[in-house]
């Protein structure tokens, strides 16, 4: 299996000026590998540029260009040409489909963030000095640069990157190693019904609160917000440094808000795979339920609109998004793999509404966010409670109609 490591390093003032630089020209790889396509696309009789096509001129841009571009890895370049050759393919692929194409932007230089080096030991060396007490990771055109690294890396070191993340570097691995030992059984079987009320409830009556880290650190948010506004727009290289410390501190804040919403994804999964065998959860579709609501044209009154609800809806939009179920759903799948449990997903429609007793199904059923009360057997219980009882019925259900 494949697992990442992600660790903080601790670059010199010129290891950092050398890795923003680095930055700097692979992002004008990118932007001119992009302008080269739609032009050919344009003024060329609708002639599509090819990845090999661009690879192949790698060669001549670095002999034409040593100081920027011939003095970086070769195979690193190649990444970001791919990295544009994905971009466009997946732009095609919404196309065919019917869905927003969403054409391929020119990155900025503050937005190319990452710089791949698909191979450890081409271009780049995960602990170079490897008799040294200090973890070092040498890269291509910068050095040796010291890295904090918090665990051990199992595994073989496959992938090499940098990322970039306001004024601080990262270093991220990926490592390939064996299927680890699964976590003794506990005979434990639930179901999990997401909400906004409480981040989590289970079917044996346990919830999880929600934290709302969004909201808490709305107020200084909106603050750094403001006072970055009072600034004119400008490019990175244009700006004052009042205007450099307003942006970065809101992304500070941003940083802190998304590393704490990260950090209870974790814990709230990991307690959940130890606990179970298997846990059963709503398949939801998250893109589609934090859409905006369509307008209404008012017939009455051509170039009017009627009320859709689109102020109430924005704010259940931006609740969803604070309790980040994507986030903790994907990092449940991923430690159940590792500890051998079984994830299921289950269609998510009706589960509030049907009675885990008599089975009816009925809007009515559910008169509160909070109270369920079955119409027809008088059945009294949580409703998120009843929603993560019926998730776990369907799910082993699923589970023994298609067994491993």
């Amino acid at each position: 299996m494949i697992r990442a490591y992600k660790f903080l390093m601790r670059p010199t003032v010129r290891q950092a000026q050398a890795l923003g630089e680095m930055l700097r020209d692979h992002c004008s790889l990118y932007n001119g590998a992009l302008q080269e396509r739609r032009d050919a696309y344009r003024h060329v009789s609708k002639t599509s540029v090819r990845y090999g096509m661009q690879s192949a001129q790698l060669k001549g841009i670095r002999a034409f260009d040593p100081e920027r571009q011939g003095r970086w890895s070769f195979s690193s370049q190649q990444a970001t040409l791919r990295r544009l050759d994905k971009a466009m393919q997946a732009f095609f692929r919404r196309v065919k489909s019917g869905e927003t194409p969403g054409y391929p932007r020119f990155r900025g230089v503050t937005w190319f963030d990452t710089v791949e080096f698909p191979k450890d030991g081409d271009g780049c060396r995960w602990n170079s000095t490897p008799h040294d007490p200090v973890t070092r990771v040498r890269f291509q055109g910068v050095g040796h640069v010291r890295v904090h690294q918090h665990r051990a890396v199992a595994g073989r070191v496959k992938t090499v990157s940098v990322k970039r993340e306001g004024r601080k570097w990262f270093v991220v691995l990926t490592s390939e190693q064996d299927q680890p030992e699964p976590l003794p059984a506990t005979g434990s079987v639930i179901g999990i019904d997401l909400g906004i009320a409480n981040f989590l409830a289970d079917s044996g009556g346990g919830f999880v609160p929600n934290p709302r880290h969004g909201r808490r650190a709305a107020g200084k948010l909106q603050a750094a917000q403001r006072a970055l506004s009072r600034f004119p727009r400008r490019k990175a290289k244009d700006r004052t440094a009042s205007h450099q410390r307003a942006v970065e501190k809101v992304a500070q804040l941003h940083g802190k808000v998304r590393r704490r919403r990260l950090d209870h994804a974790h814990k709230t999964a990991l307690g959940l795979v130890r606990a179970h065998d298997v846990i059963a959860h709503e398949d939801l579709r998250i893109r589609n339920m934090s859409k905006a609501p369509a307008p209404k044209p008012d017939p009455g009154r051509p170039g009017t609109f009627l009320p859709n609800g689109a102020a109430v809806k924005a704010g259940l939009n931006t609740s969803i998004s604070d309790a980040g179920w994507g986030v903790f759903l994907t990092i449940l799948h991923a430690k159940a793999e590792s500890a051998g449990r079984e994830v299921i997903a289950v269609d998510p429609r009706n589960t509030s509404r049907t009675c885990p007793t008599c089975g009816h199904t009925a809007k009515e059923n559910r008169p509160t966010q909070e109270k369920f009360h079955c119409v027809a057997c008088g059945h009294h219980a949580h409703a998120d409670t009843v929603g993560a009882t019926n998730v776990l019925r369907a799910g082993l259900a699923r589970r023994n109609a298609n067994p491993a």
